[in-house]
């Protein structure tokens, strides 16, 4: 009997963590390969479907960061520890952790673009001994919209951490400023040995690769993910599409040469 791709699978939840007043992770109760930066279509009968990227990885689980924003991730946070939630996938290609081991790496990323390269600063903040030297700077509106706080404390024990935000009404413990300005303040080593990812709004990212080509960094040492609404996620509905390139099969993770080129 063919297996049809369509139908999702029931996946319970393991976890609830809240972040903010509208973001929450799902801990999911999943086995089978996954990388960081895939994603899963979430699905609630009679609401629709919604693609959410995976935000972390473990033993029989996967994290799923979701903001409250529609009628399909409202329902989804009706659901508590215990619950299940229809799933499937994963889709697109994701994050390869081997494109960066051995090498100096830069992650830049923009309010919930933090979830998706989270597996990455994850694992080489847990495994040193395969990268070199790590900066992360990470970007939020206000810090009430800070996302993965816990982590963030526990990342920059291991890493150079700036955490900053676009605008706060009182004094907190980080930057005020957008991403875009503590690029020229990285700590760079052989720029030809230095990878980085960039994941974000589009224009935020547009800034910050400008920003990481202006201090030296070759453009196929830079990674991007493209944040779409992808609706069937196997390439046949078309509605990610750009030019003739499919999103959710393509990517959503491309390497600059040729995500320069993905414009509506």
């Amino acid at each position: 009997m063919m297996k049809n791709d369509y139908i999702p699978f029931s996946s319970k939840i393991l976890e609830v963590i809240r972040h903010t007043e509208i973001e929450y992770t799902f801990r999911m109760e999943f086995n089978g390969a996954v990388r960081p930066g895939q994603f899963f279509e979430v699905s609630m009968p009679k609401y629709g479907e919604a693609p959410i990227s995976v935000s972390g990885i473990g033993e029989n689980f996967v994290d799923l960061t979701i903001r409250r924003v529609g009628k399909v991730t409202n329902e989804v946070f009706e659901h508590y520890v215990g619950d299940t939630l229809l799933m499937r996938g994963p889709y697109g290609n994701g994050f390869d952790v081997s494109d960066y081991m051995g090498k100096d790496i830069i992650v830049i990323a923009g309010g919930t673009g933090l979830s998706p390269v989270r597996g990455v600063v994850d694992y080489f903040a847990e495994h040193l001994e395969e990268r070199d030297h790590m900066t992360l700077i990470a970007g939020f509106k206000t810090p009430h919209d800070i996302l993965f706080r816990d982590d963030l404390k526990r990342w920059e024990k291991n890493m150079d951490v700036t955490l900053t935000v676009d605008c706060a009404e009182e004094d907190v413990a980080c930057h005020v400023g957008l991403v875009t300005q503590y690029i020229p303040q990285i700590k760079l080593g052989d720029v030809q040995n230095t990878v980085a990812i960039v994941v974000g709004p589009p224009a935020m990212m547009r800034f910050s690769v400008q920003g990481l080509l202006g201090i030296g960094l070759p453009e196929e040492n830079i990674w991007i993910s493209q944040e779409r609404k992808m609706c069937c996620g196997l390439g046949k509905c078309g509605h990610c599409k750009i030019g003739d390139t499919y999103v959710c099969l393509d990517g959503p993770v491309f390497n600059y040469t040729k995500g320069k080129f993905l414009v509506d």
